[in-house]
């Protein structure tokens, strides 16, 4: 093993002199994209945890409903329901999902 003289250790950059490099790297290689892109990413970001919020409120009605429950086909038809407006939400969100992430990407008849 060899071993690292002063004057060595002394010439190497400290952690934080070498993580500010690379965040440096990251961050600059990204700037290319440009306000307009960040903003994009941003709303998108917004819009998936409102998507989470409103299931997890989904979840909670549902879960109550169930506590209220009376007897088995009552219990069945709400899960039904349930899984339904699950489906409907995530196939809706997925699409503008899309739709947004299409727009991330400036293309040759889209706007910058």
């Amino acid at each position: 093993m060899t071993r690292t003289t002063r004057k060595e250790k002394d010439a190497q950059p400290s952690m934080a002199e070498a993580i500010g490099r690379m965040q440096g790297l990251g961050l600059s290689s990204l700037m290319w994209l440009g306000a307009g892109w960040a903003e994009k990413m941003g709303e998108m970001s917004s819009e998936v945890l409102q998507f989470m919020a409103d299931r997890i409120k989904e979840d909670v009605k549902f879960q109550h409903a169930c506590l209220h429950c009376k007897d088995p086909a009552e219990l069945q038809k709400l899960q039904g329901e349930f899984i339904q407006k699950a489906i409907d939400q995530y196939a809706a969100e997925t699409g503008k999902l899309a739709e947004m992430s299409a727009s991330l990407i400036p293309g040759p008849d889209k706007e910058e």
